[in-house]
């Protein structure tokens, strides 16, 4: 491509300089703008995919778990949606950012302007940018890699170790987060080291019903299995246990009392109402069996009357 220098005065070299040299910029814009065109489209067919395929199911999952985490819990919907939505807008700003940054050197090399001296002082620019945000740039490569692995998302309980609440906002540089007693936290994703999530998946109530050490263990064995198969009956539990309550037996043998336990495979963030309901309902079934409890020791009985 010709370039116009100035010694070059001649009315041949100006005229394949003005017509040579904006076409070949207009070239670039238009290639430029195409081809992000293209590669936005192809970044939204995929994040397209990302939600109507639902993900599979464990081999180990119930069809009963399957359909009852599905719909009360909402795990193909919403929050794969979001996942992909957000997944696709970081990769189409970091798209954009290339393909217009390529192009604008481009068009600096075709109007004459030295790249050398530009890209170095950019380098060291860059370098001492790097050691002095180093904590911002770890913060938003967190961020998008818990966004892509669904590590947590808006609406889930976490324990991140220090503290336990439920996610108000999710950005790729802080995660806001609630407590129990209402207090919110600004955590910056660089600096969370790990992540329990309470809400993915599945939670298991556990409970163990003491029973005098007297009394007949079968016939308590029986009323619990009895109160499992009659709250997996009903309606309302049905819909939040992924499968029947299971009666584990004896736990635990110690002084006066024995320990039954209990378990049940219910959804997420949903095992403390599964645990309280299946209390009541053996203290129910063992009143009506006449099973008794522990005695108290003699200082938890109060005065002699």
């Amino acid at each position: 491509m010709p370039r116009l220098h100035l010694a070059e005065n001649s009315p041949d070299s100006l005229t394949d300089w003005l017509i040579g040299t904006p076409l070949m910029i207009l070239a670039i814009i238009v290639c430029a703008v195409a081809l992000r065109w293209l590669v936005h489209r192809a970044i939204a067919r995929v994040v397209k995919s990302m939600v109507s395929h639902g993900p599979r199911r464990p081999p180990s999952e119930s069809p009963r778990a399957a359909r009852v985490l599905r719909q009360a819990a909402g795990l193909d919907n919403e929050r794969r949606a979001q996942r992909a939505e957000t997944t696709g807008s970081v990769l189409r700003s970091v798209t954009s950012l290339v393909i217009y940054g390529i192009a604008a050197l481009t068009i600096m090399a075709e109007v004459g302007v030295p790249l050398g001296p530009l890209l170095a002082s950019a380098g060291v620019g860059g370098v001492a940018l790097g050691f002095g945000a180093q904590s911002l740039v770890k913060d938003f490569l967190s961020g998008i890699f818990m966004i892509i692995e669904d590590q947590y998302g808006v609406g889930d309980v976490i324990d991140t170790g220090d503290m336990m609440g439920t996610v108000e906002e999710v950005s790729l540089r802080v995660t806001r987060v609630r407590d129990f007693e209402g207090v919110v936290w600004y955590l910056r994703n660089g600096e969370i080291l790990r992540i329990g999530n309470r809400s993915q998946g599945w939670s298991t109530a556990m409970i163990d019903i003491p029973i005098a050490y007297d009394q007949p263990v079968d016939t308590a064995i029986s009323a619990l299995e009895q109160v499992a198969e009659e709250m997996d009956a009903a309606p309302e539990w049905h819909k939040l246990l992924l499968e029947p309550p299971a009666v584990g037996g004896v736990q635990s043998v110690a002084a006066g009392e024995i320990n039954l336990r209990v378990t049940a495979k219910c959804v997420p963030m949903q095992q403390y109402g599964v645990t309280r309901e299946l209390r009541r309902r053996a203290k129910d079934a063992f009143d009506a069996a006449g099973i008794k409890g522990p005695e108290l020791p003699p200082y938890a009985k109060g005065p002699a009357a």
